[in-house]
């Protein structure tokens, strides 16, 4: 529903480069957010948390539905790919739908069972050095979408 309420409509509002620019750098905020939480949850990692009575897939179908950041995506990179997609035809769209949902299948499932079995295996040090580096990562894009977003408005 969220991807065809941007592909009809609601997509013109985020083409307006103005709003382009504030949505990047109000997800740039939210990025160094997600990042600076990221290294304040590395002192908490457990490995041995007990399984959960899910499947794998559920729990990371779960995951990507409950993500709090889920619109934000969307409003951001989500809306991009999508009016990219759209400069290809209605078909470009409708392959852009069937294979973001199937990398999304798949992402979730891949993200499901490294938590499940990965912590474990490679143990605390390793889950915290990944999770260091996607911390990183996550400040650096935040601080670089809003860099971006300052220079368009201002330099």
């Amino acid at each position: 529903p969220l991807i065809i309420s941007i592909f009809y409509g609601f997509g013109y509002l985020l083409k307006l480069n103005y709003v382009k620019e504030v949505i990047a750098f109000v997800g740039g905020l939210f990025l160094l957010f997600m990042g600076i939480s990221m290294f304040r949850s590395i002192k908490q990692i457990d490995v041995n948390s007990k399984k959960s009575t899910h499947l794998p897939i559920i729990d990371g179908i779960l995951l990507s539905l409950w993500n709090p950041y889920f619109l934000i995506w969307w409003a951001t990179v989500g809306a991009t790919l999508i009016f990219r997609s759209i400069s290809f035809g209605m078909l470009g769209f409708l392959f852009f739908m069937l294979f973001h949902w199937l990398c999304d299948f798949f992402w979730c499932y891949f993200l499901s069972i490294l938590s499940f079995r990965g912590g474990q295996y490679f143990g605390k040090k390793f889950q915290k050095i990944v999770s260091t580096i996607c911390g990183t990562f996550l400040l650096f894009f935040g601080g670089k979408f809003i860099y971006d977003t300052i220079k368009v408005f201002f330099i």
